[in-house]
Order: structure tokens, then sequence, then C-alpha cells
């Protein structure tokens, strides 16, 4: 067999401190490509060649212009996304991470931009965007109530709704509520606090404040959503899947004219008590074919939190059998 001669590739920049934001702090961001990929990376002015096998070697041209949108859409790089990234052009996904970088969402209070990370995110966030019913579904750390919270502040913001209603079930409230000190809403508030958490990172606390005092913004537990109709609304329930059979039937009968859900869950992480069986699993079961609802499955690969996230979520999954989270929208990148 003949053996295949490498090729050298071209790769500009705009000036130094651009490459030089692409390469990482004392070029980490360089160094983990080399170990990766079995290609040589030289530097030449504001420039770099790359030499090595055919398909390696453009799989790293495609890695060094996606990190190069990232620079200047002014996203900031760390070595989780870079290795994220290079799994993804290893494995053929990398035609799809163009749209993923310049995709813009909103900007938190501070002026953050919000943007999908993953191709998982980018799929909830296009989901969202065309369905007025979505469910995200997987482990904890993929983004799967920041991102809902942040499109149904662009909505609201967009005046596509009227006001934002984001629950969840306080699943070990029960009889135990009654010897917690405060009002009812004191009692909750510690169940909502995630919620309340992504409302003041994107809106700011005086605004959200401000919101929930004119009845615009809602957070609430699930209870408190029987025997209403929500119109032109933005309604999000989170944790869903400590959710019951009767308690996710009676949320998702809550959508009125205009209005827009998302439910979000991970099926491994259920605190339901023993018989009781998740009102989420069941959804999924269930609706799954019906036009307009659609469920989005999130891996270990879409944890945007610290890396070894990702590495504990896959020995759980290796360990331990659970629900099974199957579907035509799972996303493999």
């Amino acid at each position: 067999m003949i053996e295949k001669q490498p090729i050298h590739l071209h790769i500009p920049f705009t000036d130094n401190e651009e490459m030089a934001a692409v390469l990482g702090r004392l070029d980490k961001n360089l160094k983990m490509i080399e170990e990766e990929f079995p290609v040589e990376i030289l530097s030449r002015g504001a420039s770099l060649q790359i030499s090595g096998p055919q398909e390696e070697a453009y799989q790293v041209e495609s890695l060094f212009r996606y990190l190069t949108e990232m620079v200047k859409n002014n996203t900031a790089i760390n070595p989780g996304q870079v290795r994220y990234l290079m799994e993804v052009v290893r494995k053929g996904g990398g035609d799809q991470l163009g749209d993923m970088i310049t995709q813009f969402i909103g900007t938190t209070f501070r002026g953050k931009k919000i943007k999908p990370k993953t191709l998982g995110q980018k799929v909830y966030v296009d989901a969202i965007q065309e369905n007025d019913l979505v469910f995200g579904i997987g482990p904890a750390g993929t983004g799967k109530t920041y991102l809902a919270v942040a499109m149904a502040v662009t909505a609201f913001k967009n005046k596509e709704v009227n006001r934002i209603v984001l629950t969840r079930p306080a699943i070990e409230a029960g009889e135990s509520l009654g010897f917690l000190p405060g009002d009812l809403q004191e009692k909750v508030d510690p169940y909502l606090r995630p919620l309340y958490d992504s409302m003041y990172d994107i809106m700011g606390m005086e605004t959200v404040q401000k919101y929930m005092e004119r009845g615009i913004i809602e957070v609430a537990p699930l209870a408190y959503m029987r025997g209403r109709t929500l119109d032109d609304a933005f309604i999000i329930l989170d944790e869903a899947q400590n959710t019951t059979l009767e308690q996710m039937k009676m949320f998702l009968t809550r959508m009125g004219f205009g209005s827009k859900a998302v439910v979000t869950g991970d099926l491994t992480q259920k605190d339901l008590p023993s018989g009781k069986h998740s009102g989420l699993e069941h959804a999924r079961r269930i609706l799954q074919k019906i036009d307009g609802i659609r469920f989005v499955y999130f891996t270990e690969h879409d944890v945007v939190r610290h890396e070894l996230v990702q590495k504990i979520i896959r020995a759980y999954e290796d360990t331990e059998p659970h629900g099974g989270e199957s579907g035509s929208d799972i996303v493999h990148p």
C-alpha cells in the first residue's frame, strides 16, 4: 500500500492578538490539539502552518476556524470547550459547529452573551423556537433550565408573550412544610432557588423583583398551577422527573392560547416516593409522536460545568441501570 504524503495547510489570523486568544494562555489550546492529532503545528507571524495526514490536518484546520470564530464573537474559550470541539470534528460533526458558534440568544444582566455551547444545546434552542411544547431531558449541567429561562426572557422582550411562569415540584415539602419557619412562600422558596438564580443572572434581581410584584414573572410550586389557564405565557416546568402522572397531566393542560412551554428533567435523578411513577417518563412514552411537541435529549457531551462532571455522569451511566433516554432527537456530537 502506498503511504499517503502529508499535506501542509496555512491558517492566517487577523493579527497576533487574535492568534494568541485562539492558542490560549501559554499556547495551552495549541498543545492540547497537538496531543490529540498526529499533526505538526508551527506558528509563522500571525499565522499557523499545519502539517500531517490529510484527514487529520483538515480536521485541525476546521477546529482552528471554529476557535477563531469564537474569538471574533467574543466567546471565551476554556479547555473543556476545546476538548468538546476536538471530539466533534473528529467524529465528523464539524459542519454543524458554525451555526452554533454564531447563534445568539440574548445577554445577561451584566452584558455577557448567552449562546449554545454544544450541538445538543443548539438543537434544544432551535426546538424551543420552532415548537410550542419542548421537553429537555438529560443530566445536570447541560443548561436545560438556564437556556429555557433565557429563551423565556427573549420571548418576553420581543413581546411574543406577556408573562413568564416558572415552576417545579417541591417533592420533599409535604408534611414537613408545617415545621419550617415562615409563611408558605418562605417555606417553598428553597425548592425554587435554582429558578430564581437563573432569572437574577439574566435580568438582574431588581428587575425580577419588580416584575414579580406586577405579576409579569411568577415563580411558584407546581401545586399552584392547578385550576388555571395560562394564555400568552412562557411556562417552564423544572425538575419534571419528580412529577407524578397526575401532576404532569395537570401542568400540560394549563397551556392557553399564545403560550409556549418547556419541560426539563433528568430521568436518572427521581426523588419520588416508592411506588410513584414519574410523570416525565410517562409523558415521554405517550407524547413522542405528537406534532408540535419536541423531545430533545442531552448527553454527558453537553455538560458545560467542570470537565469532571462529564466523567462522573459517564461513570454512573456505565454502572447503574436507569429509565433510558432514547428517541429520534438524541444528540451525540
